[in-house]
């Protein structure tokens, strides 16, 4: 790890979303959110290849199931959800599925619709990842956000109160 990802305190300042630049508060924020995404996605990629051996688009669709109920959700809803082509999520799915972490059916009452679902091994799978993937997010949050913004987010994260520097 480098210096810097081991230190949060030698990273440079976070931008505040109090401002003084050009952009308003909204911008601002939404940029700020966007580091924060990439940076979880980039520490979060090797984690979910070590741990679940999915990659990083068949992890969001895992975790998208996982929140829903047990019959699972039309691949149209998944797609829109993701903002994944159909095409690329119907090569994303036979994936899982060939790999155990999903089923397909028809949709009821519909030929052409599809459902997917999870598998009882995913769910064991992701609940036994679980700790070192919330770890894995609440380290990368907290090495791109500054103090006020740790303290806003840990409302939606609880995890990162407990972890404060």
């Amino acid at each position: 790890m480098a210096a810097s990802q081991e230190h949060p305190a030698e990273l440079p300042e976070c931008p505040s979303l109090t401002g003084g630049g050009l952009l308003p508060a909204e911008l601002r924020a939404w940029m700020l959110l966007l580091a924060a995404t990439g940076a979880v996605e980039q520490r979060l990629r090797s984690v979910v290849k070590e741990t679940l051996d999915v990659s990083h688009d068949e992890f969001l669709i895992l975790c998208l199931l996982a929140e829903q109920p047990r019959e699972g959700l039309r691949m149209t809803r998944i797609a829109e959800l993701l903002g994944r082509p159909k095409t690329r999520l119907t090569y994303q799915i036979a994936c899982l599925q060939h790999a155990g972490l999903v089923t397909r059916k028809a949709a009821c009452g519909d030929k052409r619709g599809i459902e997917v679902a999870l598998t009882d091994k995913a769910r064991r799978q992701i609940q036994d990842a679980s700790a070192a993937l919330a770890e894995t997010v609440g380290q990368a949050v907290g090495h791109v956000i500054g103090p006020e913004q740790r303290e806003a987010l840990c409302a939606l994260i609880p995890e990162l109160a407990d972890d404060t520097p």
